[in-house]
């Protein structure tokens, strides 16, 4: 896999959508309450995309 997630925590809305969906992918900051990408989790591309998907935000997206 050859892309990055990018996940702008800026406009993040602390939704947990994309945990929820693809927790090997994606983790919550308590402090922040915002989300990060904790890993690139290869082989999870299916999950990365719903999570893209579902992200109220728009705010989660590949960098090639």
């Amino acid at each position: 896999m050859g892309r990055r997630i990018l996940l702008d925590e800026e406009c993040c809305l602390g939704c947990e959508t994309c945990v929820e969906l693809c927790p090997q992918a994606f983790a919550m900051d308590a402090e922040k309450e915002k989300a990060y990408v904790r890993s690139e989790a290869a082989g999870e591309e299916d999950c990365i995309e719903e999570a893209m998907a579902s992200c109220p935000a728009e705010c989660i997206s590949w960098e090639d």
